[in-house]
């Protein structure tokens, strides 16, 4: 983690191609051949991969990126943990409604 330094990001050279500069956790630095260099972290939800944007260096600079990823990866895990509770209560309020309608259709 956190394999990345403001010297090597400046010193990033550009080819014909993007590629990506791995800082670590999920995020990377991809550089552009026109020489601009984009913030991004890749991440699963929900079993599909995604990804998010932090902006433009040096707009946005190595530490604030970092900051930024460490936001959304607390956020990720609230939603997901979020989204696993209500997935519990809807199972168990489907057993409920079904008990229910078992119980009614007997009478």
């Amino acid at each position: 983690m956190n394999k990345l330094t403001e010297s090597s990001i400046r010193k990033a050279e550009t080819y014909e191609k993007q590629y990506k500069i791995y800082d670590g956790d999920g995020m990377f630095l991809l550089v552009h051949p026109n020489g601009s260099k984009y913030w991004r972290m890749k991440y699963t939800f929900e079993g599909k991969s995604k990804l998010a944007s932090f902006g433009v260096w040096p707009q946005v600079s190595l530490k604030e990126a970092r900051e930024m990823r460490q936001d959304a990866k607390q956020k990720i895990k609230r939603i997901k943990y979020s989204s696993q509770l209500i997935r519990k209560r809807t199972k168990k309020f489907i057993m409920l409604i079904q008990t229910i309608v078992l119980i009614n259709g007997t009478n």
